[in-house]
């Protein structure tokens, strides 16, 4: 399963891309607010460093809005994919740009079958949101794993970006669940290399090695 980020913090993508783990970063009007930058000049930052798919939403909900916005932004780097809402006006933006060649991202879906419009239109990739679906007490898994099931039937090439990660077991389920991206919170990431046993473990190898006799440990250049 790839890794996107799912942010407009700079420095959070830097951070986690040096490690080797940043497939690819999405972001939406929410986050880019968050940092208070121009919402081009963020995107141009960090299409310069990350070279997997990086999404920018469009704001407009009419599809001529859309599909202006949309040729704009897809000028602005060439791993650009344009972020679309799951609404009649999207899909047609998204069948539009899909014959131009400019990949999507079909975000805000909530059910399967709109899954399966999305793809059906030429969606490149298709968000779900597991943890918003949580909250309102229905499996969200289950979409991602219905989803899957749909496109590998039909042999639909739409990649399933499991979208609204709360925490690690959405991360893992995801993953079980066969969605092929997660876009995980910049703060989230730093939490799935982590454990308080490899913590504990650590803090006993160096106290035991302490009690190493200095002319036993190599020479440390």
């Amino acid at each position: 399963m790839k890794f996107f980020l799912d942010t407009g913090n700079v420095e959070q993508i830097k951070r986690i891309h040096r490690l080797g783990l940043v497939d690819g970063v999405t972001t939406n009007p929410s986050l880019i607010a968050k940092e208070g930058r121009v919402f081009k000049d963020v995107i141009k930052e960090i299409t310069s460093f990350v070279e997997g798919p990086v999404s920018a939403e469009v704001i407009g909900t009419k599809a001529e809005d859309m599909l202006k916005e949309a040729e704009e932004i897809a000028t602005w780097a060439p791993n650009v994919v344009i972020k679309l809402p799951m609404t009649e006006d999207g899909l047609y933006a998204t069948n539009e740009l899909s014959k131009k060649g400019i990949k999507t991202n079909v975000t805000l879906v909530f059910s399967a079958a709109q899954g399966l419009m999305a793809a059906k239109a030429g969606a490149t990739f298709i968000s779900p949101f597991v943890g918003r679906l949580d909250d309102i007490s229905v499996d969200g898994m289950q979409l991602i794993r219905d989803l899957r099931q749909i496109l590998d039937t039909y042999n639909l090439p739409a990649e399933i970006i499991a979208a609204s990660i709360r925490n690690i077991k959405h991360v893992e389920d995801a993953a079980l669940a066969g969605a092929h991206i997660a876009t995980i919170p910049g703060t989230l990431v730093p939490t799935l290399w982590k454990h308080p046993l490899t913590d504990s473990g650590i803090e006993r190898f160096l106290k035991d090695w302490e009690s190493v006799p200095q002319d036993a440990k190599p020479p440390m250049k």
